[in-house]
């Protein structure tokens, strides 16, 4: 035992060494990648010895042999994806988490994880605005937030109609069919496809100047079928320009026809916190379900999502579980009750750190951040010679364009040219952008979604594309 603790020991002490100075030299290190696919291939494969190797050894194998192959997600210039950072109280909290290695399945196998995970989703509720009555499940992502609310919407659908959906399955089920706009995000349409659908029975509906889903669409297809099980998918911050749907005007007329609403708000839903952007969001809360993230606007570490459910009794219909081998709680709350995953990470624990650490005001803050240096890195790169700004940003995201300087440049001209200033700029390792395709034109995606971006990050980042559009 004396060995192990020994051995343990040095292998911790290693990996915090290697960890804190990762973190420190991320305003040093390139944002972008720096060696090749064989490279890493070359480094990593090993050949497997049939005998062990001491644990520090390993860690420090491992730091040094992923060197150059990892992105700079966890700093300040990197606006790709929708990625945050990692507050450092989550950060602590999460190197805990594994420590401690609690399964959160159930009250029984980890009684505090059980009583943070409660106390989490209150937290959320409150700070999202939303139902205190709703249920929750603390998911890996968005994409099963979708399944689990969607799970939900399944039974209480089916259940109108007499089907019990979990014991006789979809086959010969009512058809459900699922309304929203061209876009929405692929995590959806993947969520869809799970849950036996069938993305044939997703319509997609045309939007307005500014990506929103029209009232009249709406109706119009509603009306077209009125008795039909129908699923509602809005958007609160789309993946391009953070477009929201008008869920004051929309979710009336959904309700009218016994629609079930879901809203995407994978890092939209976030500006309910702050006074200044909650209007984007006025009458989400009337809505069926909600799904969001928590390692973006949160900035807590992979993975962590957040599903909430209006209808609890059909959430926790649509996921509960019971068999002889099973402790269930008298006066607890059982996680898998209401989540897909049977044994799961404690990523509660994270999460009632960043909320604590941040409180109310600090999340608001946040939020506002992000939404202030996205708007500042798409104006000021928009502005420079060979350059245009597509969309200015509302919240956390925007669009830039690049021009073929030539004369008579068309628009695949234009196109070539934006990809190629985005390769550009990652070579530079100064900043990691990604690029889009939005009305059918390539564009630089800007999205900043980190603690850690500053001014000077910005004024940093602006310069490089400036540098790049001269070379």
């Amino acid at each position: 035992m004396e060995k192990l603790d020994s051995e343990l020991r040095h292998a911790l002490d290693t990996a915090v060494f290697h960890a804190i100075s990762h973190i420190e030299n991320l305003d040093q290190s390139s944002v972008a990648a720096t060696v090749d696919v064989e490279t890493l291939r070359s480094q990593l494969a090993r050949q497997l010895n049939d005998a062990g190797v001491p644990a520090d050894q390993v860690t420090d194998d491992l730091a040094r042999d992923v060197a150059g192959g990892l992105i700079g997600s966890a700093g300040g210039r990197f606006f790709g994806w929708v990625i945050g950072g990692v507050l450092p109280a989550a950060l602590a909290a999460d190197w805990m988490t594994s420590a401690w290695q609690q399964n959160a399945a159930l009250y029984a196998t980890s009684p505090a994880a059980a009583v943070v995970e409660e106390v989490v989703g209150e937290w959320l509720k409150d700070l999202l605005r939303l139902p205190q009555h709703a249920s929750f499940a603390l998911v890996t992502g968005c994409q099963m937030a979708h399944v689990t609310c969607l799970a939900a919407a399944r039974h209480a659908l089916l259940a109108q109609h007499d089907w019990d959906v979990e014991t006789k399955g979809l086959f010969g089920a009512p058809r459900i069919r699922i309304l929203t706009s061209a876009a929405r995000h692929g995590s959806f349409t993947r969520a869809v496809r799970l849950l036996g659908f069938g993305t044939s029975q997703v319509e997609l509906l045309p939007v307005d100047s500014e990506d929103r889903l029209p009232a009249n669409a709406l109706e119009d297809a509603l009306k077209q079928d009125p008795s039909l099980p129908t699923i509602v998918l809005l958007q609160a911050g789309d993946i391009n320009i953070g477009a929201y749907d008008n869920f004051a005007e929309l979710i009336p007329i959904a309700k009218k026809f016994g629609a079930w609403v879901h809203v995407d708000g994978a890092f939209g839903l976030w500006v309910a916190t702050t006074p200044n952007l909650r209007h984007l969001v006025d009458g989400v809360e009337f809505a069926d379900s909600w799904a969001t993230d928590g390692h973006k606007m949160l900035n807590v570490p992979f993975d962590c999502g957040f599903a909430f459910v209006a209808d609890r009794e059909s959430h926790r219909a649509s996921m509960a579980s019971s068999a002889a081998y099973i402790t269930l709680a008298s006066n607890a709350r059982d996680q898998m009750d209401w989540n897909p995953e049977w044994s799961r990470r404690s990523r509660c624990f994270a999460s009632y750190a960043a909320i604590r650490s941040l409180g109310r005001q600090g999340i608001a803050d946040l939020v506002e951040r992000c939404c202030k240096h996205a708007h500042s890195i798409v104006t000021c790169i928009g502005e420079l010679k060979g350059a245009e700004m597509l969309w200015e940003p509302t919240i956390n995201q925007g669009l830039v364009r690049f021009l073929d300087p030539s004369s008579n440049a068309t628009d695949e001209d234009h196109d070539r040219r934006t990809d190629e200033v985005i390769a550009a700029i990652l070579k530079t390792g100064e900043a990691f952008f990604q690029g889009t395709t939005w009305r059918g034109r390539r564009a630089m995606r800007v999205s900043v979604c980190n603690w850690r971006t500053s001014d000077e990050d910005v004024d940093r980042v602006v310069k490089a594309v400036e540098r790049v559009l001269r070379s």
